[in-house]
């Protein structure tokens, strides 16, 4: 685990997006996939990392988080 904090965004299988944050991507990335994620993913694998951004500390990167989850869908394609 490292103190870099990260806000991303996962495409499902369904073609759905899931936003979240972590400091340990490649393991998040890897429950996900194992189905001991996000409520939300589960039964929706194999997720792909399309976009993540680096945050100074876990507060940003809630914080972005929830402004990414703002955004409609056009909008996080564009982020993409």
């Amino acid at each position: 685990m490292s103190n870099n904090w990260h806000a991303y965004i996962l495409k499902c299988k369904d073609g759905t997006f899931y936003t979240g944050i972590s400091n340990d991507l490649k393991s998040r990335i890897k429950q996900h996939n194992l189905g001991n994620g996000a409520k939300y993913t589960r039964g929706r694998g194999p997720v792909k990392l399309v976009y993540s951004e680096q945050c100074a500390d876990r507060s940003t990167a809630l914080k972005r988080e929830a402004e990414i989850k703002k955004l409609t869908r056009s909008q996080k394609k564009n982020l993409l």
